[in-house]
């Protein structure tokens, strides 16, 4: 099984290349380590930390960021199983973060705070998704 935890650089030069004033929501599904996978000279390598406590740190450390360029979080939700799909992909969290324009996704990535705060998603993460998508009105129908 191939688990994606980071940004693929030519993915994100395509994200990149999208219109940036227009508004977003990022869908985040996430899987965590069962213990956090900190590098060996990190302070809290030693301190046994779930990965969802490490992911827990990473969203303390992280949402001053995500609130200071205007993003938000809409939709959170638990996961039950999959009715298609891998029968072996559960996550451990999933959610939809909205940004009122691309732009703002870019400037918190690129924020030396944000960027501080991103160990201890690597250390909580076993395997993600984040798929960028631009909101729609809603709908009676599946189209």
């Amino acid at each position: 099984m191939t688990h994606y935890r980071d940004t693929n650089r030519t993915q994100f030069e395509i994200f990149k290349s999208l219109d940036r004033d227009a508004p977003i929501n990022m869908l985040n599904l996430v899987q965590f380590f069962d213990k956090a996978a900190y590098p060996a000279d990190h302070p809290l390598a030693g301190e046994n930390l779930t990965g969802a406590q490490a992911y827990g740190k990473y969203g303390e450390t992280s949402g001053p960021v995500l609130a200071r360029v205007g993003g938000t979080v809409i939709w959170r939700g638990g996961f039950d199983v999959s009715l298609i799909g891998a029968p072996d992909e559960a996550w451990d969290a999933m959610f939809i973060v909205h940004f009122p324009k691309a732009a703002a996704f870019l400037a918190m990535v690129t924020d030396p705070e944000y960027q501080s705060s991103v160990i201890h998603r690597q250390a909580a993460v076993q395997d993600s998704r984040l798929i960028r998508t631009r909101p729609l009105p809603p709908s009676d129908v599946f189209a």
